[in-house]
């Protein structure tokens, strides 16, 4: 957070709870340079308010202010709840990473990715041979 504050943003209720958080960063290099949603969590009690959106849209906004071209994430491939909502948001998977998640039974992600203005042609998104890959980005 003390890197990259302005990628922290947190959705309160009037009264001053805490609703929802999101925290990312900026990383890489040339056409590699892209935002990173590290975590978004919103309270099983204000679900279906949009607020995972709103908190999605601003970490979009702010890389593409820092002329990002796409944003990325990682979710586990047994979470077809996450994966819907990240492809009605215009996510797409870029590739399965083995083994990124580790516990009692190691669990494979997807690196889902979404193109940014500065990536006119998309090509951030173009998935990469679907073989998985063992390496972590």
């Amino acid at each position: 957070m003390a890197r990259w504050p302005e990628y922290f943003m947190v959705a309160e209720s009037p009264s001053g709870d805490l609703m929802g958080y999101i925290m990312g960063k900026s990383e890489g290099q040339n056409e590699n340079w892209h935002g990173h949603v590290t975590a978004v969590t919103v309270g099983p009690e204000h679900r279906r308010l949009g607020l995972a959106n709103q908190l999605m849209e601003g970490l979009e906004e702010i890389s593409d202010y820092k002329n990002c071209f796409f944003v990325d994430l990682f979710a586990r491939v047994s979470n077809k709840i996450a994966i819907s909502f990240y492809n009605k948001l215009g996510y797409t998977v870029y590739r399965t990473v083995l083994q990124y998640y580790s516990g009692e039974q190691d669990e494979d992600a997807y690196d889902m990715r979404k193109a940014l203005t500065m990536d006119k042609h998309k090509w951030s998104v173009v998935a990469v041979d679907n073989s998985p890959s063992e390496e972590h980005v």
